[in-house]
């Protein structure tokens, strides 16, 4: 099919819009056959099938609503014969590390080894971000936890919403002191004042240089989920490309934190504490079935084109979720973000700046790729993140 296809299904109402991309030269009038397990394009004498991938099958009879828009294609609504397999559940974090077991923690970026085979004893799942607070709501007598704090013991690995919490110890192959390796690359010998700056607690791979989280306290580290992976001891690395790993995690969190928390809406904030992009989760049931045809007009930019299959080859399929944003730098929409950030059904999510850029260049990307009349709604965005 020379311009491609796009077909987004939604599970749980078993429905699907289906786009046929406009060629680079279309020619009109043409006729299109819907099956239940191909497309069929019949224009200017020549026929164009494409084939369904083997989960996805249509009902041709519910076919409804077909139009063209310029610039787009082939507009068409229609019902799923048979349900989709249900979507395959992404192990996130919190799932997959368990106590009396050992792990390794790698940078995601290089693949360098940052903590080597640690036994974890006890992993647990930290409070909300405003849990002090919360408690002298609900307390009538003084806060007894005014004076603690959440750090973790050696064994312990403590779980919050985008990182874990690990304790540095003496343990060798944790990155540099973070005194030593903050972006400047200031020694530590500098005055107290200009140590305690927040540059300076940024923990950093030896090798990439990238930031992987901050030093706590002088014996606790931060890592990021998007920056870091951890496997089991026994479990050999695997690099995986970098959009795909932020979309992942990033989408994983949205997800995880929507259902806990009946929460629709985020702030995503670096760690300098600046808001990079307003995120609205629209849906987290969509699977995306997407084809570049054989038209050049398709070629540079796809949904997920660091991972997608070349032109000639059979459709690629993706659980995503749906997001709407917005973006924050430069002072971009900062009256709407002034009201996100004091409005308490709004959650913030924190990751380190330089993957706020990266996520806002993904998001760019993936609205860049859909058609021109399904890239805003209202005054926001819209982009998928792959699972």
């Amino acid at each position: 099919m020379a311009g491609g296809f796009l077909l987004e299904i939604r599970r749980g109402t078993q429905s699907a819009l289906l786009v046929i991309r406009e060629a680079d030269r279309p020619s009109w009038p043409v006729d299109v056959s819907v099956a239940a397990d191909c497309l069929e394009v019949r224009s200017g004498g020549s026929c164009e099938a494409a084939a369904l991938p083997a989960e996805v099958r249509l009902a041709p009879s519910s076919c409804r609503g077909l139009r063209r828009l310029p610039g787009d294609g082939l507009h068409l609504r229609m019902r799923l014969s048979r349900p989709p397999p249900s979507a395959d559940l992404v192990c996130t974090v919190r799932e997959s590390l368990k106590p009396q077991k050992n792990y390794v923690v790698y940078c995601q970026s290089c693949g360098d080894i940052i903590v080597k085979d640690r036994k974890f004893l006890r992993v647990l799942p930290l409070p909300s971000e405003n849990w002090s607070a919360l408690v002298e709501e609900w307390c009538c007598h003084p806060n007894p936890f005014a004076r603690s704090t959440l750090h973790p013991q050696h064994d312990d690995c403590f779980l919050g919403d985008t990182f874990f919490l690990l304790n540095s110890g003496n343990e060798s192959h944790v990155p540099e002191s973070p005194m030593c390796c903050s972006e400047t690359g200031h020694h530590a010998s500098q005055s107290s004042s200009y140590l305690k700056s927040k540059e300076n607690t940024r923990v950093i791979c030896k090798r990439c240089k990238t930031m992987l989280g901050e030093a706590v306290s002088s014996d606790t580290i931060k890592y990021y989920v998007t920056e870091v992976i951890i496997q089991p001891s026994e479990a050999s690395f695997s690099p995986t490309p970098r959009s795909q790993f932020v979309q992942s995690m990033v989408a994983q969190c949205l997800v995880e934190l929507s259902s806990a928390r009946s929460t629709f809406r985020f702030t995503v904030k670096g760690d300098n504490g600046k808001i990079y992009i307003l995120i609205w989760l629209l849906n987290s049931d969509t699977l995306l079935v997407e084809s570049l045809g054989s038209s050049s007009s398709h070629s540079v930019f796809t949904l997920f084109g660091d991972i997608f299959m070349p032109s000639s080859g059979p459709a690629g399929t993706w659980n995503a979720v749906k997001v709407l944003y917005q973006p924050c730098i430069k002072s971009r929409n900062k009256d709407l973000a002034d009201a996100w950030e004091n409005d308490i059904g709004v959650h913030p999510i924190k990751f380190p700046s330089e993957t706020c850029l990266e996520l806002l260049l993904i998001l760019g990307l993936s609205t860049t790729s859909l058609p021109p009349s399904l890239r805003r709604m209202n005054s926001f965005q819209v982009a998928f993140l792959k699972m």
